[in-house]
């Protein structure tokens, strides 16, 4: 089973041996002076656990690699966001949600994201609280409002323009919105065009707001081909060893018009850089050709029960696989530590194909 990505099967990975082999950055001291994080369960680092919510990871085995500390992280270790902190040099942002999260500690940026949360304000109610795409953007200009009191005026300028934002969202408006007719009409009332396009104008007004707060570098990756996920796989009844393809095939109009987007916003956004991340294509390329990048196992998740170890998550508890550096998939909807350790060199280092208009080191560079 190959995964179409623009029409055309993906073929060997040819990057995959540079990307793997890339050194890591060193530099005397950090290219950010803060990272702002609004997203989904990719890149929660526990805001959910001081919520209402049941879309938690506050247990074991999540956090098993993490020296067996669940964090509230959706993953075996660490996340993309954790990841790509590393290779910037600096720490990596605290939840919001922490009573803690206040004074100093936010001056290096805050983690805004939430499990199930969406780009639609509706998207993942089924899990009950969760800050959304708008929630987050009114809890990130609260900590602006703070960070203005610690510094000047120009300082605070300069450093707003200098800072990261990573925004990760679109699974939920699919996996926990369009894709369960049962709970959510949006599948009945939009086409799959529809829809997307109902998405990329949300997006768009938020991503004009944190234009118009100061924040100039914008990094913003696709969505991933959800239909190869564990919890597709097995929910929707594909195939063994396949993905389900009517679902990867609805997302292309919203990765195209989110990369799309990103064209228009640099256009239009003067000192700005926004780019976009093409998670589709490098976790397609992951699962076209696993063994290039050390996997084995690609249709299962680590942790998880029933087919394709997807129906129901990762447990309290339970026994997840010893050999989790060759799985692709911590639990039913989540990649491994070692999965995001790869789409994050992808992003950092990668070519446009991967992150276009440039990569996330090139876009630290730029002043």
């Amino acid at each position: 089973m190959r995964i179409q990505v623009g029409g055309y099967a993906l073929i060997v990975a040819v990057m995959a041996s540079v990307i793997l082999q890339q050194p890591e950055l060193v530099t005397g001291q950090a290219r950010v002076p803060a990272m702002f994080v609004l997203g989904d369960s990719l890149v929660d680092v526990g805001n959910n656990n001081f919520i209402a919510s049941i879309a938690r990871a506050n247990y074991l085995p999540y956090g098993i690699d993490l020296n067996f500390r669940p964090t509230g992280r959706f993953s075996n270790g660490m996340n993309f966001i954790d990841l790509l902190a590393q290779l910037l040099g600096i720490s990596s942002p605290p939840p919001f949600a922490d009573p803690t999260t206040r004074g100093n500690r936010i001056l290096g940026g805050v983690n805004y994201a939430s499990a199930a949360a969406g780009i639609l304000d509706e998207s993942g109610l089924n899990y009950g609280d969760r800050f959304s795409l708008s929630q987050q953007v009114v809890n990130l200009e609260s900590t602006l409002s703070q960070l203005r009191t610690m510094m000047s005026p120009q300082n605070f300028t300069d450093y707003l323009a200098k800072s990261l934002v990573i925004l990760v969202f679109g699974s939920n408006d699919y996996i926990n919105n369009y894709l369960m007719p049962n709970l959510y009409y949006s599948s009945i009332r939009y086409r799959p065009p529809e829809f997307a396009n109902l998405l990329l104008t949300q997006y768009a007004r938020q991503l004009l707001t944190l234009y118009s707060l100061g924040l100039r570098k914008v990094f913003i990756p696709g969505v991933a081909p959800l239909g190869c996920i564990p919890n597709q796989r097995a929910s929707r009844s594909a195939p063994p060893g396949r993905c389900l393809d009517s679902v990867n095939q609805i997302l292309g109009t919203f990765n195209e018009g989110l990369r799309s987007l990103v064209d228009q916003l640099n256009q239009r956004s003067p000192g700005a850089i926004f780019v976009y991340g093409n998670t589709y294509g490098a976790v397609g390329d992951i699962l076209n050709n696993p063994a290039a990048y050390g996997f084995s196992v690609v249709d299962r998740a680590c942790c998880g029960i029933g087919r394709n170890q997807g129906q129901i998550t990762c447990l309290p508890m339970q026994n997840p696989c010893p050999n989790r550096a060759q799985y692709v998939f911590w639990d039913a909807f989540h990649p491994t530590q070692t999965a995001n350790s790869i789409l994050v060199r992808r992003a950092f280092y990668g070519p446009p194909s991967d992150a276009y208009p440039v990569n996330v080191q090139q876009m630290t560079l730029l002043h």
